[in-house]
């Protein structure tokens, strides 16, 4: 979860010199360069996947790839680092709701004081913008296009409730990365011919192979490895490390000014997921999203 949070600093830097498309792409293209070769060595082959599964498959793909990547640095691009990762870790208390929208499944105490926190640690970091830029209207709209990733992750990980029972965790990661990068490629294509990749510097490329080979790859990896020891709820609550890794890291390598609001947030934040872990299952929630983040 350090990494993922490290991962709204590292696209709150790239995406102020490169294009929103062109980092979506670059960075999965850095992706599936490790994830396809590892899957067809140890698959031997590519699985055949039904209709079905493609289809879900397909779905994944343009929420927590397509959708989450572009609004998420569209939105980093109006707001905070900081602020970004606080609505960020939001993720397990909208997927929660959606799964009471969309599955039917049982609204809680545990589950609607998780939701309700995580929108009152949201309406902090809004109401209370700092006053140094970015702030006001800008802000806002950056905080709601982060959030709109946010319902998109969250999608992406109802769809995997589903796919989990069919699809193994590598199979699932590396489909969904190619389906991801083949949606981003006439985007990103564009953005190369009028941007001009040898315009990207040499620190640019370091920060887009960081996304690509350790947030998408590596923090994959040693999530799933994770969840094959410790129980799911124990999981759900180390979720808590991604607000905190986003905000001291955007205080410490992008210098942004300490704000009360982003400490009652990401408070209100924590509090939420520590109260969705006691849901069974609800690691499950955050931990689809290590993939695609």
């Amino acid at each position: 979860m350090a990494i993922v949070g490290s991962s709204v600093v590292v696209g709150k830097v790239v995406v102020a010199r490169v294009p929103v498309f062109l980092v979506g792409g670059l960075r999965l293209a850095f992706a599936c360069v490790v994830l396809v070769p590892l899957l067809l060595l140890l698959e031997r082959g590519w699985p055949r996947l039904g209709r079905r599964d493609l289809a879900v498959l397909g779905l994944q793909a343009f929420t927590g790839i397509f959708l989450f990547t572009t609004l998420l640095l569209s939105g980093l691009k109006l707001t905070s680092a900081a602020a970004a990762g606080i609505v960020t870790s939001t993720t397990p208390a909208v997927g929660g709701a959606l799964a009471v929208l969309l599955l039917r499944e049982r609204l809680t105490r545990a589950r609607a004081g998780g939701i309700a926190l995580a929108v009152v640690g949201i309406l902090a970091i809004n109401v209370s913008a700092p006053a140094a830029p970015p702030a006001g209207a800008t802000a806002l709209l950056g905080n709601l296009l982060v959030f709109g990733a946010v319902v998109s992750e969250a999608v992406f990980i109802i769809c995997g409730r589903v796919a989990a029972a069919r699809v193994a965790p590598l199979v699932a990661a590396t489909t969904v990365s190619v389906l991801g990068f083949l949606m981003f490629l006439p985007f990103a294509a564009r953005e190369a011919m009028r941007f001009g990749l040898a315009s990207i510097g040499t620190g640019d490329w370091v920060a887009l192979a960081y996304y690509g080979f350790v947030v998408t790859v590596l923090a994959f990896v040693l999530w799933a490895r994770g969840l094959a020891v410790v129980p799911a709820s124990t999981a759900a609550v180390f979720t808590a490390v991604l607000p905190l890794s986003a905000v001291l890291l955007s205080y410490a390598v992008l210098g942004e000014a300490f704000a009360w609001s982003h400490l009652l947030g990401g408070g209100c934040v924590v509090g939420g997921i520590v109260l969705l872990a006691r849901e069974p299952g609800e690691g499950g929630l955050s931990g689809g999203g290590v993939p695609v983040e």
